[in-house]
Protein backbone atom coordinates (compact mmCIF):
# COMPACT_ATOMS: atom_id res chain seq x y z
CA UNK A 1 0.00 0.00 0.00
CA UNK A 2 1.61 3.28 -0.80
CA UNK A 3 1.66 5.67 2.26
CA UNK A 4 2.02 2.90 4.59
CA UNK A 5 5.31 4.45 5.86
CA UNK A 6 2.96 7.01 7.06
CA UNK A 7 0.00 5.50 8.40
CA UNK A 8 2.68 3.39 10.87
CA UNK A 9 4.54 6.36 11.51
CA UNK A 10 0.88 7.68 13.10
CA UNK A 11 0.81 4.74 14.88
CA UNK A 12 3.40 5.29 16.70
CA UNK A 13 2.75 9.17 17.38
CA UNK A 14 -0.26 8.38 18.66
CA UNK A 15 1.09 5.70 21.11
CA UNK A 16 3.64 8.20 22.15
CA UNK A 17 0.72 10.49 23.49
CA UNK A 18 -0.57 7.58 25.43
CA UNK A 19 0.87 5.96 28.79
CA UNK A 20 3.15 3.16 28.06
CA UNK A 21 1.78 0.96 30.37
CA UNK A 22 -1.01 -0.53 29.38
CA UNK A 23 -1.80 -2.86 27.37
CA UNK A 24 -5.31 -2.18 26.41
CA UNK A 25 -6.46 1.47 25.80
CA UNK A 26 -9.88 2.02 26.10
CA UNK A 27 -12.11 4.68 23.92
CA UNK A 28 -13.88 6.42 26.03
CA UNK A 29 -14.18 5.39 30.21
CA UNK A 30 -15.92 6.69 32.33
CA UNK A 31 -13.85 8.38 35.61
CA UNK A 32 -15.26 8.53 39.35
CA UNK A 33 -13.19 10.31 41.71
CA UNK A 34 -15.43 12.32 43.50
CA UNK A 35 -18.44 11.95 45.26
CA UNK A 36 -20.02 9.07 42.94
CA UNK A 37 -19.61 6.23 46.03
CA UNK A 38 -21.40 9.19 48.74
CA UNK A 39 -24.21 10.05 46.67
CA UNK A 40 -24.94 6.41 45.27
CA UNK A 41 -24.72 4.96 49.03
CA UNK A 42 -27.30 7.48 50.39
CA UNK A 43 -29.65 6.46 47.86
CA UNK A 44 -29.42 2.78 48.93
CA UNK A 45 -29.02 4.01 52.95
CA UNK A 46 -32.62 5.32 52.48
CA UNK A 47 -34.61 3.42 50.17
CA UNK A 48 -34.74 6.22 47.08
CA UNK A 49 -33.41 4.37 44.44
CA UNK A 50 -35.95 4.81 41.92
CA UNK A 51 -37.59 7.89 39.77
CA UNK A 52 -38.03 10.28 42.89
CA UNK A 53 -36.09 11.58 45.08
CA UNK A 54 -33.29 14.64 45.69
CA UNK A 55 -31.04 13.81 43.37
CA UNK A 56 -33.00 13.86 40.62
CA UNK A 57 -34.15 17.44 41.45
CA UNK A 58 -30.66 18.64 42.06
CA UNK A 59 -29.08 17.18 39.11
CA UNK A 60 -32.03 18.85 36.65
CA UNK A 61 -31.28 22.12 38.97
CA UNK A 62 -27.18 21.56 38.63
CA UNK A 63 -27.31 20.86 34.79
CA UNK A 64 -29.76 24.09 34.19
CA UNK A 65 -27.42 26.35 36.30
CA UNK A 66 -24.41 24.56 34.02
CA UNK A 67 -25.63 25.11 30.73
CA UNK A 68 -27.64 28.08 31.67
CA UNK A 69 -30.74 26.95 29.86
CA UNK A 70 -33.99 27.69 32.06
CA UNK A 71 -34.99 24.23 32.64
CA UNK A 72 -33.46 20.71 32.43
CA UNK A 73 -35.41 17.60 32.74
CA UNK A 74 -33.62 14.61 33.27
CA UNK A 75 -34.49 11.11 31.46
CA UNK A 76 -33.40 7.65 31.21
CA UNK A 77 -31.76 8.23 28.13
CA UNK A 78 -30.49 10.84 25.34
CA UNK A 79 -32.51 9.16 22.64
CA UNK A 80 -35.84 9.41 24.82
CA UNK A 81 -34.69 12.52 25.61
CA UNK A 82 -34.46 13.72 21.49
CA UNK A 83 -37.69 11.97 20.93
CA UNK A 84 -39.60 14.10 23.37
CA UNK A 85 -38.25 17.13 22.26
CA UNK A 86 -39.34 16.61 18.67
CA UNK A 87 -42.92 15.98 19.74
CA UNK A 88 -43.12 18.86 21.88
CA UNK A 89 -41.87 20.90 18.81
CA UNK A 90 -44.91 19.76 17.08
CA UNK A 91 -43.14 17.11 14.73
CA UNK A 92 -45.81 14.88 13.79
CA UNK A 93 -46.79 11.85 11.26
CA UNK A 94 -45.26 12.03 7.92
CA UNK A 95 -43.66 15.39 8.72
CA UNK A 96 -40.01 15.63 7.42
CA UNK A 97 -37.04 16.25 9.66
CA UNK A 98 -34.00 17.49 8.12
CA UNK A 99 -31.16 15.36 9.85
CA UNK A 100 -27.31 14.65 9.16
CA UNK A 101 -26.91 11.32 7.79
CA UNK A 102 -23.49 11.82 9.47
CA UNK A 103 -24.14 11.41 12.68
CA UNK A 104 -25.44 8.31 15.26
CA UNK A 105 -28.68 6.35 15.06
CA UNK A 106 -30.49 7.85 17.91
CA UNK A 107 -31.30 11.03 15.59
CA UNK A 108 -33.07 9.06 12.95
CA UNK A 109 -34.54 6.52 15.26
CA UNK A 110 -36.30 9.88 17.79
CA UNK A 111 -37.66 10.97 14.41
CA UNK A 112 -39.07 7.70 13.36
CA UNK A 113 -40.71 7.23 16.68
CA UNK A 114 -43.07 9.90 15.93
CA UNK A 115 -44.11 8.26 12.67
CA UNK A 116 -42.24 11.39 10.98
CA UNK A 117 -39.83 11.14 8.01
CA UNK A 118 -35.62 11.36 7.97
CA UNK A 119 -34.71 13.86 5.61
CA UNK A 120 -30.90 13.77 4.93
CA UNK A 121 -28.14 16.42 4.95
CA UNK A 122 -24.28 16.63 4.25
CA UNK A 123 -22.34 18.07 6.86
CA UNK A 124 -19.05 20.27 6.69
CA UNK A 125 -15.02 19.74 7.27
CA UNK A 126 -15.00 22.70 9.86
CA UNK A 127 -17.23 21.14 12.41
CA UNK A 128 -18.36 17.32 10.78
CA UNK A 129 -21.51 18.47 11.70
CA UNK A 130 -24.51 19.78 9.33
CA UNK A 131 -23.60 22.63 6.70
CA UNK A 132 -26.07 25.47 6.86
CA UNK A 133 -24.58 26.47 3.60
CA UNK A 134 -25.22 23.57 1.67
CA UNK A 135 -28.62 23.22 3.36
CA UNK A 136 -29.77 26.62 2.42
CA UNK A 137 -29.28 26.13 -0.98
CA UNK A 138 -30.65 23.11 -1.11
CA UNK A 139 -33.91 23.88 0.63
CA UNK A 140 -34.13 27.00 -1.65
CA UNK A 141 -34.15 24.37 -4.33
CA UNK A 142 -36.90 22.23 -3.12
CA UNK A 143 -39.11 23.93 -0.38
CA UNK A 144 -42.03 26.35 -0.43
CA UNK A 145 -43.55 28.30 2.28
CA UNK A 146 -47.31 28.12 2.54
CA UNK A 147 -49.45 29.01 5.19
CA UNK A 148 -46.57 29.77 7.61
CA UNK A 149 -45.23 25.88 6.59
CA UNK A 150 -42.43 24.95 4.64
CA UNK A 151 -42.94 21.94 2.09
CA UNK A 152 -40.60 19.93 0.09
CA UNK A 153 -41.96 20.70 -3.31
CA UNK A 154 -41.13 16.66 -4.61
CA UNK A 155 -42.65 14.81 -1.84
CA UNK A 156 -45.42 17.42 -0.65
CA UNK A 157 -44.61 16.64 2.86
CA UNK A 158 -44.40 19.48 5.58
CA UNK A 159 -40.91 20.02 6.78
CA UNK A 160 -41.38 20.28 10.72
CA UNK A 161 -37.68 20.75 11.91
CA UNK A 162 -33.79 20.70 11.47
CA UNK A 163 -31.87 18.69 13.72
CA UNK A 164 -28.14 19.51 13.92
CA UNK A 165 -25.67 17.23 15.99
CA UNK A 166 -22.71 18.72 17.40
CA UNK A 167 -20.29 15.79 16.07
CA UNK A 168 -17.95 14.31 18.88
CA UNK A 169 -18.57 17.82 21.21
CA UNK A 170 -17.60 20.10 18.25
CA UNK A 171 -20.22 22.82 17.57
CA UNK A 172 -22.27 23.10 14.90
CA UNK A 173 -22.59 26.83 12.96
CA UNK A 174 -25.65 28.08 14.59
CA UNK A 175 -26.46 31.70 13.85
CA UNK A 176 -26.62 30.76 9.55
CA UNK A 177 -29.26 27.84 10.80
CA UNK A 178 -30.77 29.74 13.20
CA UNK A 179 -31.05 32.10 10.02
CA UNK A 180 -32.37 29.66 7.89
CA UNK A 181 -35.34 28.27 10.62
CA UNK A 182 -36.33 31.82 10.54
CA UNK A 183 -37.22 32.26 7.26
CA UNK A 184 -38.27 28.58 6.18
CA UNK A 185 -40.54 28.32 9.49
CA UNK A 186 -38.74 25.60 10.33
CA UNK A 187 -38.06 24.22 14.46
CA UNK A 188 -34.47 23.97 15.95
CA UNK A 189 -34.38 20.86 17.85
CA UNK A 190 -30.20 20.77 19.22
CA UNK A 191 -29.01 17.22 19.59
CA UNK A 192 -26.45 18.13 22.56
CA UNK A 193 -26.11 14.42 22.90
CA UNK A 194 -22.29 14.89 22.58
CA UNK A 195 -21.67 18.14 23.43
CA UNK A 196 -22.25 18.93 27.09
CA UNK A 197 -18.94 21.45 28.08
CA UNK A 198 -19.18 23.01 24.54
CA UNK A 199 -19.69 26.33 23.81
CA UNK A 200 -20.75 28.22 20.54
CA UNK A 201 -19.85 31.54 20.47
CA UNK A 202 -19.30 31.88 24.23
CA UNK A 203 -22.88 30.20 24.94
CA UNK A 204 -23.32 26.89 25.94
CA UNK A 205 -24.85 24.22 23.23
CA UNK A 206 -28.14 23.52 23.63
CA UNK A 207 -29.18 27.04 24.05
CA UNK A 208 -30.29 27.95 20.73
CA UNK A 209 -33.00 25.49 19.61
CA UNK A 210 -36.54 25.53 20.96
CA UNK A 211 -35.47 22.14 23.05
CA UNK A 212 -32.75 20.19 22.93
CA UNK A 213 -31.24 16.93 23.80
CA UNK A 214 -28.43 15.67 26.49
CA UNK A 215 -26.74 11.88 26.57
CA UNK A 216 -25.27 10.62 29.84
CA UNK A 217 -24.15 7.52 28.53
CA UNK A 218 -21.44 5.46 29.80
CA UNK A 219 -18.88 6.97 27.35
CA UNK A 220 -20.02 10.11 27.39
CA UNK A 221 -18.20 13.36 29.48
CA UNK A 222 -20.20 12.50 32.59
CA UNK A 223 -22.45 9.65 32.93
CA UNK A 224 -25.19 8.59 35.18
CA UNK A 225 -24.81 4.61 33.92
CA UNK A 226 -27.25 5.86 31.49
CA UNK A 227 -29.38 9.04 30.97
CA UNK A 228 -30.55 11.98 29.10
CA UNK A 229 -31.79 15.55 29.89
CA UNK A 230 -33.81 17.80 27.63
CA UNK A 231 -32.92 21.38 28.02
CA UNK A 232 -35.74 24.09 27.01
CA UNK A 233 -36.13 28.02 27.68
CA UNK A 234 -39.88 27.59 27.68
CA UNK A 235 -41.69 27.38 30.87
CA UNK A 236 -44.66 25.72 29.54
CA UNK A 237 -42.65 23.21 27.53
CA UNK A 238 -40.21 22.51 30.54
CA UNK A 239 -43.62 21.34 32.67
CA UNK A 240 -44.93 19.22 29.69
CA UNK A 241 -41.59 17.49 28.88
CA UNK A 242 -41.39 16.68 32.86
CA UNK A 243 -45.51 16.08 32.44
CA UNK A 244 -45.22 13.25 30.04
CA UNK A 245 -42.21 12.15 30.57
CA UNK A 246 -43.67 10.97 33.95
CA UNK A 247 -46.28 9.12 32.67
CA UNK A 248 -48.93 11.89 32.74
CA UNK A 249 -49.88 11.41 35.80
CA UNK A 250 -51.84 13.89 37.59
CA UNK A 251 -50.49 14.46 40.63
CA UNK A 252 -52.49 13.20 43.81
CA UNK A 253 -52.01 11.68 47.27
CA UNK A 254 -52.76 8.23 46.48
CA UNK A 255 -54.74 8.48 43.18
CA UNK A 256 -53.57 6.62 39.83
CA UNK A 257 -55.45 9.46 37.22
CA UNK A 258 -53.39 10.31 33.88
CA UNK A 259 -54.43 12.95 31.30
CA UNK A 260 -53.19 11.79 28.14
CA UNK A 261 -50.72 9.10 26.52
CA UNK A 262 -47.67 9.60 28.19
CA UNK A 263 -43.98 8.06 28.02
CA UNK A 264 -42.21 5.94 31.53
CA UNK A 265 -39.27 7.80 30.42
CA UNK A 266 -38.13 8.92 34.40
CA UNK A 267 -34.41 8.76 35.25
CA UNK A 268 -34.10 7.25 38.44
CA UNK A 269 -32.43 8.90 41.42
CA UNK A 270 -29.64 5.78 41.85
CA UNK A 271 -28.60 7.31 38.72
CA UNK A 272 -29.41 11.19 39.15
CA UNK A 273 -26.98 10.93 42.22
CA UNK A 274 -23.99 9.63 39.92
CA UNK A 275 -24.60 12.18 37.53
CA UNK A 276 -24.42 15.31 40.25
CA UNK A 277 -20.93 13.73 41.74
CA UNK A 278 -20.03 13.76 37.92
CA UNK A 279 -20.73 17.00 36.88
CA UNK A 280 -19.13 18.09 40.02
CA UNK A 281 -16.26 16.83 38.52
CA UNK A 282 -16.72 18.44 34.78
CA UNK A 283 -14.99 21.37 34.92
CA UNK A 284 -11.43 19.12 35.59
CA UNK A 285 -12.56 16.57 33.46
CA UNK A 286 -12.82 19.16 30.79
CA UNK A 287 -9.22 20.71 31.51
CA UNK A 288 -8.03 16.88 31.24
CA UNK A 289 -9.46 16.36 27.79
CA UNK A 290 -8.57 19.14 26.35
CA UNK A 291 -4.80 18.56 27.54
CA UNK A 292 -4.66 15.15 25.78
CA UNK A 293 -6.34 16.61 22.48
CA UNK A 294 -3.88 19.31 22.67
CA UNK A 295 -1.11 16.69 23.00
CA UNK A 296 -2.70 14.28 19.79
CA UNK A 297 -2.25 17.43 18.07
CA UNK A 298 1.16 18.31 18.55
CA UNK A 299 2.24 14.89 17.48
CA UNK A 300 -0.22 13.98 14.60
CA UNK A 301 1.15 17.75 12.74
CA UNK A 302 4.62 14.98 12.26
CA UNK A 303 2.74 12.73 10.01
CA UNK A 304 1.90 14.40 6.21
CA UNK A 305 -1.09 11.88 5.38
CA UNK A 306 -3.28 12.83 8.06
CA UNK A 307 -4.83 15.68 10.42
CA UNK A 308 -6.14 16.16 13.57
CA UNK A 309 -9.90 17.35 14.54
CA UNK A 310 -9.81 20.94 16.05
CA UNK A 311 -12.51 22.95 17.06
CA UNK A 312 -13.53 25.46 14.71
CA UNK A 313 -12.86 29.04 15.13
CA UNK A 314 -16.06 30.14 16.65
CA UNK A 315 -16.42 27.52 19.13
CA UNK A 316 -15.01 25.76 22.14
CA UNK A 317 -15.27 22.08 22.07
CA UNK A 318 -15.42 19.62 24.81
CA UNK A 319 -13.32 17.41 22.64
CA UNK A 320 -15.61 14.43 23.77
CA UNK A 321 -14.19 11.68 21.36
CA UNK A 322 -10.76 12.77 19.55
CA UNK A 323 -10.88 12.14 15.84
CA UNK A 324 -8.10 11.75 13.04
CA UNK A 325 -9.03 12.09 9.92
CA UNK A 326 -7.02 11.23 6.28
CA UNK A 327 -6.34 13.66 4.15
CA UNK A 328 -8.55 12.12 1.41
CA UNK A 329 -11.30 9.03 1.90
CA UNK A 330 -9.64 5.99 1.47
CA UNK A 331 -11.43 3.37 2.87
CA UNK A 332 -8.32 0.64 2.86
CA UNK A 333 -5.90 3.38 4.02
CA UNK A 334 -8.55 4.23 6.84
CA UNK A 335 -9.25 0.33 7.90
CA UNK A 336 -5.85 -0.40 7.96
CA UNK A 337 -4.51 2.23 10.56
CA UNK A 338 -7.85 0.45 12.65
CA UNK A 339 -6.10 -2.65 12.24
CA UNK A 340 -2.79 -1.25 13.23
CA UNK A 341 -3.88 0.75 16.00
CA UNK A 342 -6.24 -1.86 17.66
CA UNK A 343 -3.68 -4.56 16.97
CA UNK A 344 -1.64 -2.31 19.65
CA UNK A 345 -4.00 -2.31 22.15
CA UNK A 346 -5.18 1.57 20.91
CA UNK A 347 -9.09 1.00 20.75
CA UNK A 348 -9.74 2.94 17.97
CA UNK A 349 -12.83 3.02 15.39
CA UNK A 350 -14.57 4.38 12.18
CA UNK A 351 -17.69 6.80 12.53
CA UNK A 352 -20.94 5.30 12.11
CA UNK A 353 -22.09 3.82 8.64
CA UNK A 354 -24.18 6.81 7.57
CA UNK A 355 -28.32 6.85 8.15
CA UNK A 356 -29.05 6.56 4.46
CA UNK A 357 -27.07 3.21 3.89
CA UNK A 358 -28.94 1.51 6.75
CA UNK A 359 -31.76 -0.43 5.02
CA UNK A 360 -34.60 0.93 7.14
CA UNK A 361 -33.99 4.22 5.76
CA UNK A 362 -32.33 3.93 2.93
CA UNK A 363 -35.22 5.42 0.69
CA UNK A 364 -35.98 8.23 2.79
CA UNK A 365 -35.11 11.88 1.13
CA UNK A 366 -31.64 13.11 0.76
CA UNK A 367 -29.85 15.67 -0.72
CA UNK A 368 -26.04 15.11 -2.04
CA UNK A 369 -24.28 13.86 0.73
CA UNK A 370 -20.55 13.89 -0.66
CA UNK A 371 -18.96 15.73 2.01
CA UNK A 372 -20.50 12.68 4.64
CA UNK A 373 -19.56 10.37 2.66
CA UNK A 374 -16.20 11.21 2.36
CA UNK A 375 -15.90 11.89 6.14
CA UNK A 376 -17.10 7.81 6.50
CA UNK A 377 -14.26 7.00 4.53
CA UNK A 378 -11.64 9.12 6.23
CA UNK A 379 -12.50 9.65 9.92
CA UNK A 380 -11.31 7.40 12.74
CA UNK A 381 -11.58 8.00 16.53
CA UNK A 382 -8.81 7.45 19.17
CA UNK A 383 -8.99 7.51 22.39
CA UNK A 384 -10.36 10.13 25.02
CA UNK A 385 -10.70 9.13 28.24
CA UNK A 386 -10.29 11.80 30.66
CA UNK A 387 -7.58 9.84 32.71
CA UNK A 388 -5.33 9.56 29.79
CA UNK A 389 -5.16 13.66 30.06
CA UNK A 390 -4.20 13.78 33.15
CA UNK A 391 -0.29 13.26 32.69
CA UNK A 392 -0.71 16.09 29.79
CA UNK A 393 -1.86 18.73 31.44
Amino acid sequence: MRDSGDLDKLVKVVSSALPGDQKFIALHEPRFCGNEWEYVKECLDTGWVSSVGKFVDRFEQDLAEYTGVNNAIAVVNGTAALHICLKLAGVEQNDEVLIPSFTFIATANAVSYCGAIPHFADSEMRTLGLDPFKLSNYLRDITEVKRGHCYNKITGRRIKAVVPMHTFGHPVDLDPLMEICANYHIELIEDAAESLGSYYKGQHTGNFGKLSALSFNGNKVITTGGGGAILTNDESLAKFAKHITTTAKIPHKWAFNHDQIGFNYRLPNINAALGCAQLEQLEQFLIKKRALADSYRKVITEVDCVSFMVEPEFAKSNYWLNAILLNKPDITKRDYLLEKLNDQGIMSRPAWTLMHKLPMFAEYPKMDLTIAEGLEMQLINIPSSVVLGETNE
